[in-house]
C-alpha cells in the first residue's frame, strides 16, 4: 500500500505530510494577514466617518470663543443692586447659618411698589430692611412658607436692603457640595430683581 501511494504521488509520505502541514500554516498566516488588514480598513473608516466636517469645526470654535469672552453683566432695571451675585466660599454645616446683605435702590423717577419677595429654597430666608430701619418678617420658599405681599413703596433713588440667611445644615448630609440659591423681588415696574448667592457646603 505504501508502494502505490509512492507511485501515485512520486513523493514519500513523510514529505507529503510536511508539505500539507506547511500549506496549512501558510493558509492560516494569509487568513490572519487578511483579517488584520480588514480590521485596519474598518477602523480607519470609522475614524474618518467620526471626524467632523470643517464647517462644523468652525462653528464649534466660534461657540467656544464666544463662551470664553462673556457678555458684560447688566445691572439695568427699575431696581438696581450694588451686587447681584455673592459667593460665601466654603462654609461648614457645623458652623451654622450664614448671612449676607444686598443693597438695592429705585433707579427710576417714579415710586415703585414692591410686591412679593421669596427664595428658591427652604434652606434660605430673606427679610426686607427699609432705609428707615424698618425690618419686615423673613420670607422663604413658596409652598414651604406663606409668602405675604409686601406692598411697600420705594421712592425714587430710595435705597433698601435684603438680609439673606442661608442654613447649610437644612438638607442634612445630602446638602454637601456646591449650591446656588436665588432671592426674587417682584415689583410693579418691570422684571423682578434676582439676587443670587453660591457656596460650597462642607460637613
Amino acid at each position: 500500500m505504501s508502494k502505490s501511494a509512492t507511485i501515485k504521488t512520486g513523493v514519500p509520505m513523510s514529505k507529503a505530510g510536511k508539505k500539507a502541514t506547511a500549506d496549512s500554516h501558510f493558509s492560516k498566516r494569509i487568513k490572519i494577514i487578511i483579517g488584520v488588514c480588514a480590521g485596519i480598513l474598518v477602523l480607519g473608516g470609522l475614524i474618518i466617518a467620526a471626524m467632523p466636517e470643517p464647517d462644523a469645526n468652525k462653528s464649534v470654535q466660534s461657540r467656544s470663543s464666544a463662551s470664553v469672552t462673556p457678555a458684560p453683566v447688566s445691572y439695568t432695571g427699575a431696581l438696581r443692586a450694588r451686587e447681584r451675585n455673592f459667593n460665601f466660599g466654603s462654609i461648614s454645616m457645623a458652623a451654622g447659618k450664614v448671612t449676607h446683605r444686598y443693597r438695592f435702590r429705585n433707579a427710576t423717577s417714579a415710586p415703585i411698589v414692591l410686591g412679593k419677595m421669596y427664595t428658591s429654597c427652604m434652606c434660605t430666608t430673606a427679610a426686607l430692611v427699609k432705609s428707615s430701619g424698618r425690618k419686615f418678617a423673613p420670607v422663604g420658599m413658596p409652598g414651604h412658607t406663606p409668602i405675604p405681599a409686601l406692598n411697600e413703596t420705594l421712592q425714587p433713588d430710595e435705597e433698601a436692603m435684603v438680609e439673606v440667611v442661608f442654613d447649610p445644615a437644612a438638607h442634612g448630609p445630602a446638602g454637601i457640595g456646591p449650591i446656588d440659591r436665588v432671592v426674587t423681588i417682584e415689583h410693579n415696574a418691570g422684571q423682578p430683581l434676582e439676587l443670587a448667592f453660591s457656596a460650597n457646603v462642607t460637613p
